[in-house]
């Protein structure tokens, strides 16, 4: 079965990194963000905030891996180019979109800001000293312009003036509640743990109970549930209609986290995580064909039966971390389970990176997946992560430990945590890195 040895993480990685690495760099403009799966440039002159963002963070993680300064120079490579093309100094804002540098869409998106501080957190843990002025910087502008005082939220979106848009969504919050944590780790006071917190508690205990326990995509600005926007477009991209199993099952992964963070939360974090993930998987699981599809309706009747990648991701990234921090046997079976799918019909081993999607049949679809602007930026870490988690719980000693803390800081949007003591091994062994390496057929 794949990705479950300290050896099968550390190549995938490899082979992951090696796929973008350096083929992936614009010397003059940031980076490439779309490829084929031969890995042929789309779209090269447009940047999409969510992966110009996304980048900083591979290269930051990328860079503490292997302990060396050419991956750290190109994350402040990144870092330059959201300062000096995505930052709107007019509007004091980060345009959505660009086209050869040139302001598209200045749409200001709660979940780009919080990916855009999510780089600044990471590439300062990193040691990348400068980013603290820009982690500031966001910090001030999203509390400013979408924290909700009254309803203890954050916003959606804004249009280029900071008038904020009337659509309420769970995923901003979710989304920023990740990148609270990531800028967590590099404070030096809890505000960021305890707004993170906050939020979850808000989101968990108020609005999921008005769609029957299980969180709902969309709101008014009342934060009224609006059952009917996009009825008829359960795939849309960034709203579709119906529960979303890769957002359930990333809300379970960061409760978890945020139990390992909040002891005095533990129980009610855990339990909630717990029963939503199992609710996630039962629903969501394809009988027939193997993998998570991608939505239910309220009967939990599939809406949406295309298999996403990063759904399996999130899957298997909250699988492991709710398996290390219960001890329970169950969530080790969902994520065999799931690896196994992914290994037979989302790794491809010849090229060197995950199919991004598949359809029912489980026949990869490339074009539809690859273009620029994706709300997923082109990383498969979460997977990996996951992965690694189980190498060292499952008494891989040293090296799966390494690679499980490797994980959670590399090419995924995983965000630090305090690690739950495991069974084997040390939380930071020592010892070198493997330096990153192409896979060949």
């Amino acid at each position: 079965m794949p990705l479950t040895s300290a050896s099968q993480v550390a190549h995938q990685i490899d082979s992951l990194m090696g796929f973008y690495h350096p083929r992936c760099i614009d010397t003059q403009a940031g980076f490439f963000h779309a490829f084929t799966d031969s890995g042929e440039r789309l779209q090269p002159q447009r940047r999409h905030l969510l992966s110009s963002a996304g980048f900083v963070i591979n290269y930051a993680r990328y860079a503490v891996h292997c302990d060396e300064p050419e991956y750290l120079h190109w994350a402040r490579h990144g870092l330059r180019f959201l300062e000096e093309h995505h930052y709107q100094t007019r509007t004091q804002g980060y345009a959505w979109l660009l086209d050869s540098a040139t302001p598209e869409d200045e749409t200001q998106r709660c979940l780009g800001l919080a990916r855009v501080l999510e780089a600044y957190a990471v590439a300062l843990e990193a040691g990348i000293g400068e980013a603290a002025a820009g982690l500031s910087r966001v910090r001030t502008l999203i509390d400013k312009h979408l924290y909700e005082i009254g309803s203890g939220r954050y916003a959606d979106s804004a249009d280029a003036r900071w008038r904020i848009a009337p659509y309420r969504s769970q995923r901003a919050n979710l989304e920023m509640c990740e990148a609270l944590l990531a800028c967590q780790a590099v404070s030096n006071d809890a505000e960021p743990l305890a707004r993170a917190l906050s939020v979850t508690r808000s989101v968990w205990q108020h609005l999921a109970p008005l769609a029957g326990g299980w969180l709902w995509e969309h709101f008014d600005r009342d934060w009224r549930v609006d059952f009917e926007l996009h009825r008829d477009r359960p795939d849309d991209r960034y709203r579709p209609w119906g529960f979303q199993i890769g957002h359930l099952a990333q809300w379970a992964k960061l409760m978890t986290q945020l139990a390992a963070w909040a002891p005095s939360a533990r129980g009610w974090l855990l339990d909630t995580a717990g029963s939503l993930f199992v609710g996630a998987m039962e629903a969501g699981w394809d009988t027939v064909h193997g993998g998570l599809v991608s939505g239910v309706d309220m009967r939990r009747e599939v809406v949406n039966r295309d298999k996403q990648h990063w759904v399996q991701a999130e899957s298997l990234a909250a699988a492991a971390l709710l398996a290390d921090a219960t001890g329970q046997p169950r969530y080790w079976r969902w994520y065999d389970r799931i690896a196994d799918y992914c290994g037979q019909h989302m790794i491809d081993v010849c090229a060197a990176r995950l199919v991004r999607h598949a359809d029912r049949g489980q026949s990869p679809l490339f074009a539809r997946e690859e273009s620029a602007g994706q709300d997923r930026p082109p990383s498969a870490g979460g997977l990996l992560s996951a992965a690694a988690d189980s190498a060292s719980s499952r008494g891989a000693g040293e090296t799966g430990a390494y690679h499980r803390w490797w994980a959670h800081r590399c090419l995924r949007r995983q965000l630090r945590r305090p690690v739950i003591r495991r069974r084997h091994g040390p939380r930071r062994p020592g010892g070198g890195a493997a330096r990153s390496r192409r896979r060949r057929c």
